[in-house]
Parts: C-alpha cells; structure tokens; sequence
C-alpha cells in the first residue's frame, strides 16, 4: 500500500505530471497547486486519471470553497479536516497555513488552528498531513534559517505523537525531514514523498 504526498505544485504542470505518473495507491496534494487560486482546472485536468485516489488539502494559496467545488468538479477527495484509515493508520489531513505576510486567501489564526487539530485527537497510530510544518524544526526554515512554522502544530505533534507527519508550505525547507520524538516528519515539497505502509517502511523523497 503505497502513499504519495506532496505540495506546492504552484501551477508547475511538469511537476504535477511526473507525480501522477508514478503508481500509487493514494495521491495526497497537501496544498498550493496553484497561486492565488488561479487555474486550478488546469492542475485538475492533470490528475483526472487518478481521480478516485486523489486527495486535496487546500494550502494557503486556495480557500476551502474553492478546493470543495475543485474536487467536486473532478472527482478528488476534499481532504481539509477530514480523515480516512487504511491498514491500520488513520490518516489525517488539514490545509492552511498559520499566518503570513501576504495576505493569502488559506490562513487561519494559530487559536483557529488549534482547535481544528483537535479532531484529530486520540488517532493511532496516526499519519497526520498539513499544509503548514511545525514550528522551530528543520521543516520550517526559510531565508537565514528563521522559522516560520506553526507553534500550533508542534504543539499537536508533541500531544498525538503520530508515527509518521508531512507537510510543505515553507519552499526552502522542501526535503527536509526530521525526528520529532517518535515522529518520522518530512516536508515533501513539489518532488513528493512516497510511503510504503506494506513493507511499514519509507521508500523516501522521489
């Protein structure tokens, strides 16, 4: 049972289509295919063929509206607050990112987020997906190495523990991954990570 996740496609059709060519079980966008909301048919177009196994976050560059009539429109699993299971694993999704400095249509208040994690409380194990990393870790750095993470997140992460978290949102820290106490934590950024829930084992940044 292979899961491929990945994020911040803002609009790159090449990337979005090597992505889908890869053969996966379940295709996990955790947010940002686009800019500002715009052409996001395009994207869909993109991954129409693997549309029952689709699953969309909306990321800080779509509002939730606007990913629910997108996965309508297609065919894809509107994934913001939702959760599925699959051998085992509950797997949790939620898009946005805390705060920035560019006045995105995808952003929610720390308190906001706060209490959206909440439902996923008392999950295991759990694979727990957002758009937005945690703050202060290696997921989160961006130019001189400041952080830019949720306080909000972290602080879900170290309460649930789950066994395995991704995440993208922050571009300079795509690839990065980080042990966060029994938490395996990647932010997959656009080149995708593939995990391979068989052989409970990472096939790792593709």
């Amino acid at each position: 049972m292979k899961i491929l996740i990945f994020s911040d496609i803002h609009g790159d059709a090449r990337a979005l289509e090597r992505l889908m060519g890869i053969d996966a079980d379940y295709y996990i966008c955790a947010g940002d295919l686009v800019n500002f909301g715009r052409n996001l048919d395009a994207m869909g177009e993109l991954m129409r063929k693997r549309a029952d196994r689709v699953y969309v976050l909306p990321g800080n560059h779509e509002s939730a509206q606007q990913i629910t009539d997108f996965c309508a429109r297609f065919g894809f699993h509107d994934f913001h607050g939702g959760t599925f299971e699959v051998q085992g694993f509950h797997v949790s999704g939620l898009g946005y990112s805390n705060p920035t400095p560019f006045d995105t249509p995808g952003e929610y208040s720390e308190a906001e987020l706060e209490t959206r994690l909440h439902a996923f409380d008392g999950l295991k194990p759990m694979i727990s997906i957002c758009h937005a990393p945690p703050y202060s870790t290696m997921l989160d750095r961006i130019t001189n190495l400041r952080h830019a993470g949720s306080r909000s997140i972290r602080a879900f992460l170290q309460r649930e523990q789950p066994r395995y978290f991704f995440c993208g949102h922050i571009h300079e820290a795509a690839g990065a991954g980080e042990k966060l106490g029994p938490t395996s934590a990647m932010n997959v950024g656009k080149k995708g990570y593939l995990l391979d829930l068989n052989q409970q084992s990472d096939l790792g940044f593709i």
